[in-house]
């Protein structure tokens, strides 16, 4: 009985100084970090929404953090070479992602990725913002069901413009296609603003763009907005209605961006990153400037991330498998 007693004791004890490594190793983790410059990974080129929000968000970062946040753009592969830089690095806090649709569309899209998608975790999400699908004022199309009555009525013989093979313009309106059950043909071009020429000048019948870059065109009376992809209607299109709206309970697509690591990242630090990013995006002067981003705040701890990003690739992978698009 004393022996039993004694191991009891020895194993409630070990546990203990397990528990209290850990607490001491959480909170000793978010004191000392950060102590040097933080690097922010970008996977697309400067001038683009994701690198406007990653320079609107670094230098306030830097402020809570006390410390430099260096922006490092790293186009290329759709996103996934900047996923692969920050996959690889070590999981100290000192090098993120700002990360975005890609992150979680790509494990869906790809044969093979340059990186473990469970290699990276998501520390926040920041802001969503609605892809809007538009027409050409001249077209005769109003609404999203005389889009789609037209497009019965000549099967094949509309085509819709996007910014490339696997994008989120691009699956968006294969989404389209699924939910209305409508052949129209894709003509990809080398990025939206290439697609919108397109639009315009009608070598194309409609596509989707990011709000964005589109609302120049939009207020411009070059192009016409039909409906918005989110759930909500948004605040720069007040009287254009969502998709949902328009007849498609399923259709809730979001463009977003927010900041990832390297997967093992200590807790300690990631909670020091979410409770500065979390006061950063509460502030009126940033939500004002993200609004002007065409997008809207919507913060996300670490743990909601992860789940919005796991539903957001389920509902990219049915769209993917649906229209059988595969990238090497």
């Amino acid at each position: 009985m004393t022996l039993t007693k004694g191991l009891m004791m020895r194993h409630i004890i070990t546990s203990f100084t397990l528990i209290l490594i850990s607490f001491i190793s959480f909170h000793v983790h978010a004191q000392s970090y950060p102590n040097r410059a933080i690097k922010l990974v970008v996977p697309f080129p400067p001038g683009g929404l994701i690198d406007n929000a990653a320079r609107l968000i670094g230098p306030e970062l830097s402020k809570e953090l006390g410390q430099p946040v260096v922006i490092e753009n790293k186009p290329g592969a759709g996103g996934n070479l900047a996923a692969a830089d920050v996959a690889k690095a070590s999981p100290d806090g000192y090098t993120l992602l700002m990360a975005s649709a890609p992150l979680s569309i790509s494990p869906a899209l790809y044969k093979t990725l340059p990186y473990n998608p469970v290699s990276i975790e998501p520390i926040a999400v920041l802001g969503q913002l609605p892809n809007v699908l538009l027409v050409n004022p001249e077209s005769g199309i109003n609404t999203v069901a005389d889009l789609v009555k037209r497009a019965k009525a000549n099967p094949g013989k509309l085509n819709y413009a996007s910014n490339g093979n696997g994008t989120s313009l691009h699956l968006s309106a294969e989404m389209l296609k699924n939910q209305a059950g409508i052949f129209v043909v894709h003509i990809p071009y080398r990025g939206s603003a290439f697609a919108n020429v397109g639009l315009v000048s009608k070598e194309v019948d409609f596509m989707f763009d990011n709000l964005p870059p589109a609302l120049g065109l939009i207020n411009g009376n070059k192009l016409k907005p039909l409906a918005v992809t989110t759930a909500t209607r948004n605040p720069a299109l007040p009287n254009v209605p969502t998709m949902i709206e328009s007849g498609y309970p399923n259709f809730d697509v979001s463009a977003w961006f927010g900041l990832a690591a390297p997967k093992g990242i200590p807790d300690g630090v990631s909670q020091r990153l979410q409770v500065a990013l979390e006061k950063i995006v509460a502030r009126k002067e940033m939500v004002e400037a993200i609004s002007r981003l065409g997008a809207t705040v919507t913060y996300m701890n670490a743990q909601r991330a992860a789940q919005f990003m796991k539903t957001d690739t389920d509902r990219w992978r049915k769209v993917i498998d649906y229209a059988k698009i595969q990238m090497d």
